[in-house]
């Protein structure tokens, strides 16, 4: 099977698994659940889930049992990308070729979708019913995930992303952000497959080195996308970091600058797994994707 196969497999299972688990009627009369699930559904590269069954297939973990866990940090990032293009935050209308969320449904409406989302992953990682999965193993993918999304990760990334706008960031600062932002999520995807396989504490160290070049890679190109992309490609408006007046890594290093980053980020991940046999190729050649993708 070919990377492109691979990568369609997984995101149709993790797609007709969230379609499963969020509510299609709200009896209550309201569209909460509506929003819920046009935020999680309405497309994406899932990356993050794709992460996980790929982290936790070459480990020897049956897809099905990672389904939870990649429903879970979906879950989580839709949550954030409603949360993001709030008027308050970063005020955006186009979220994957499609209206955001409170465009559709109302400002108030998505905050809530939002909250009931990361409620949603939490509720899914502390009722799995996996017989195979140990209650401290269930305890570890719950604190990945809250710390990931958190005032230790995801949050606090977005808050410093907020502060940075006009200011100047050299490249530790502007890659400290990036780690919390984006890469901390990227991470916990990684980490929990690795904890369903009852990996040890050294693998996952590894994984983790892996993932966190991965996360700033996948960051540095979105970057680099937002200059040279078009927003009908990239499902979302082109050019807005700039029109924000964001730091951001061209900005800082130049295209080409920007674009040897990521390549070093890229060898950086891949030399993390060395030593690590062809079960782990998918995850070497995930890397290179993401260091190659064009949206």
């Amino acid at each position: 099977m070919t990377l492109a196969d691979q990568l369609d497999a997984w995101r149709q299972r993790v797609d007709t698994a969230l379609l499963q688990q969020l509510p299609e009627h709200d009896a209550n009369g309201t569209q909460l659940q509506a929003a819920m699930r046009y935020a999680a559904t309405i497309g994406g590269k899932r990356v993050r889930p794709v992460l996980t069954y790929a982290t936790g297939e070459a480990l020897g973990v049956d897809p099905v049992r990672l389904d939870i866990p990649a429903m879970a940090v979906e879950m989580m990032h839709a949550y954030s990308l409603v949360h993001d293009d709030l008027p308050a935050m970063d005020d955006d209308d186009l979220r994957r070729g499609n209206p955001t969320c409170h465009i559709r449904f109302g400002e108030a409406i998505a905050i809530l979708a939002g909250d009931a989302l990361q409620a949603l992953a939490f509720t899914l990682l502390a009722t799995n019913r996996d017989a195979e999965l140990s209650d401290t193993a269930r305890v570890s993918m719950i604190a990945v995930l809250g710390e990931a999304s958190g005032g230790m990760g995801m949050a606090a990334g977005q808050a410093i992303d907020l502060e940075a706008v006009g200011h100047a960031l050299d490249l530790a600062a502007l890659e400290n952000m990036h780690r919390h932002k984006t890469g901390a999520l990227i991470r916990a995807s990684v980490v929990m497959g690795a904890i369903m396989a009852g990996a040890d504490d050294e693998l996952i160290a590894r994984l983790d080195s892996y993932a966190a070049a991965v996360g700033l890679s996948f960051q540095i190109v979105d970057d680099i996308l937002d200059v040279v992309s078009d927003t009908e490609t990239l499902g979302k408006t082109q050019g807005a970091d700039i029109a924000l007046n964001k730091p951001t890594y061209p900005a800082l290093l130049g295209l080409e600058g920007a674009r040897r980053h990521a390549d070093a980020r890229h060898a950086e991940a891949v030399a993390s797994l060395d030593g690590l046999g062809r079960e782990f190729d998918t995850l070497r050649e995930l890397s290179a994707w993401v260091v190659k993708r064009s949206h």
